[in-house]
């Protein structure tokens, strides 16, 4: 039986992010320094260390199933038109890559939020939050009005943390959510 997928979506035009300003402000104030990949380099160093982060992440995610290869990873996640390096959002704790946020502008005109993981030890202090709205950020200032993601049913964490930021279900076809 396939798994019915959450998908989810955001009105960034009503989006306020204002709310949760403090949130990040104590993000900062833990010693958690927020970057881009774009601001630390896009270098074959750099994205050999988003992998790891990303292969270690994406072990959580429910039924993920084997991680790519890094040639597979590089060819569909980063040697694809939609990559953007600003899109990439690094959570960095003594200049250890704990988090990351991956965000991507569509040809529809959509952003989609691709992957959101942080460290296990890192959990619990509104890390992943904090990368979110910075995530957002990166997607309206490139002009798009509205961001999508989707979840295995059973990642609870992920739904609720979108759920708390204002997502609601995205009833589009499924081509236009991916």
């Amino acid at each position: 039986m396939a798994v019915e997928w959450v998908r989810l979506k955001l009105d960034l035009d009503a989006f306020d992010d204002a709310r949760f300003e403090p949130r990040l402000r104590s993000c900062r104030q833990t010693g958690i320094e927020f970057t881009t990949m774009a601001a630390l380099g896009d270098t074959a160093e750099h994205r050999r260390a988003l992998y790891e982060l990303n292969k270690t992440c994406s072990a959580d995610i429910p039924e993920r199933g084997e991680f790519y290869t890094y040639d597979e990873y590089l060819a569909q996640r980063i040697e694809i038109p939609t990559y953007d390096p600003r899109g990439i959002v690094l959570a960095l704790d003594g200049g250890a890559w704990v988090g990351m946020a991956t965000t991507s502008i569509q040809p529809e005109g959509h952003a989609f939020s691709e992957m959101t993981g942080l460290l296990a030890g890192h959990r619990g202090r509104g890390v992943s939050l904090a990368m979110k709205l910075l995530a957002i950020g990166f997607a309206r200032s490139r002009g798009t009005h509205v961001l999508r993601t989707f979840h295995h049913p059973a990642n609870a964490a992920a739904i609720g943390m979108n759920r708390r930021l204002g997502f609601v279900d995205d009833d589009a076809p499924r081509a236009a959510a991916v």
